[in-house]
């Protein structure tokens, strides 16, 4: 069904003057004001009816949204609009303000968050009237997770994908060597160090592995095309690991849980082969950590021996059918 969409891409400004780039698919019967380009992007679709439902991706770190188009043409495909920029630090937004691996000079991890509320606000300019849905991998997960401690009330659901516990005291530690290593070598410095020790294990259960990479998934091809890829698997900066170790403790704050709305619908997805997420134990500390704030209209699906990127996974179209479900189950609501 992939022939029936439209796609295309444009640029964001923010309020800083940062800019962001940002990829669009929808179905191509609803492309309406799309086909003026981006130009008139910020104009309303008038299309009739337009789509289902709106799913705002944010992708996981160090990688670009672009890694999304297959999975984003097969919603497309059936009726709903995917937007996804790619984060300050990354992609065409890292490349045009050459920063790749740095977020910002002041609180990154809120700068991503500030930004994907400025592309919700777009989209909410693009498909008014439609269901609004957030969907983050990893990293991603962690910035849709405090997106709803700000914002929770602007969206109809969230879909959390391979997302990690509270990092506790070795999240602490490791934000302490961020800023040293900041300090002695500039916040946009390279930090091998930190990469070594938030990536150095996450291949240890795996038997021979073939490269660095393949605790993303059981798909020797799809791990290939990840570290064939230039904008995949770089070193990030001290910066970038300062301000993403601070945004995980944060999201783990039960001041901040506790602003969550209720009633928000949430689906979690993960692999019991996936490191990041404690091989499933960390989402589950998470779920038990919402719900002890009375959040109660979660789902879980944990798919077995499945690893990290499970949209890139041997398993994929049955995720995808899951969250195609899921969508089409709680399309009906209407929000700001």
């Amino acid at each position: 069904m992939h022939e029936s969409v439209h796609a295309e891409s444009l640029w964001l400004t923010m309020d800083d003057g940062a800019e962001v780039y940002v990829r669009v698919w929808e179905p191509a019967a609803g492309a309406g004001a799309a086909a003026a380009g981006p130009a008139d992007a910020s104009a309303p679709s008038d299309a009739a009816g337009g789509p289902r439902a709106v799913l705002q991706l944010a992708h996981g770190m160090t990688e670009h949204s672009g890694r999304y188009d297959d999975f984003a043409r097969f919603l497309a495909g059936r009726g709903f609009a995917v937007v996804g920029n790619d984060h300050r630090g990354h992609g065409h937004t890292g490349e045009r303000a050459d920063s790749m691996g740095y977020l910002a000079d002041q609180d990154g991890f809120e700068r991503l968050v500030d930004d994907l509320r400025a592309v919700h606000e777009w989209a909410c300019r693009r498909w008014p009237g439609a269901p609004r849905f957030l969907m983050g991998h990893s990293m991603g997960s962690f910035l849709v997770r405090r997106y709803i401690q700000r914002y929770g009330d602007t969206v109809a659901g969230v879909i959390i994908m391979g997302t990690a516990g509270n990092p506790g005291l070795p999240g602490k530690i490791g934000r302490r060597l961020a800023r040293l290593e900041m300090r002695r070598r500039g916040p946009r410095h390279p930090s091998m160090l930190l990469t070594s020790l938030v990536f150095g294990g996450y291949n240890k259960k795996i038997r021979s592995p073939k490269t660095a990479f393949d605790w993303l998934s059981r798909d020797a091809e799809a791990v290939k095309a990840y570290v064939a890829d230039p904008w995949c698997g770089f070193v990030p900066s001290a910066g970038f690991y300062f301000d993403l170790l601070t945004g995980l403790l944060l999201i783990h704050d039960e001041r901040e849980i506790a602003r969550i709305p209720k009633d928000l619908p949430m689906l979690f997805l993960s692999g019991d082969a996936d490191p990041v997420t404690g091989y499933g134990k960390g989402v589950e500390r998470v779920i038990a950590q919402y719900e002890r704030h009375g959040l109660r209209r979660m789902t879980s699906i944990l798919y077995k021996d499945a690893r990290h990127e499970l949209l890139n996974e041997l398993n994929k179209e049955e995720v995808y059918g899951d969250i195609l479900k899921w969508l089409e189950n709680h399309a009906g609501g209407n929000f700001a």
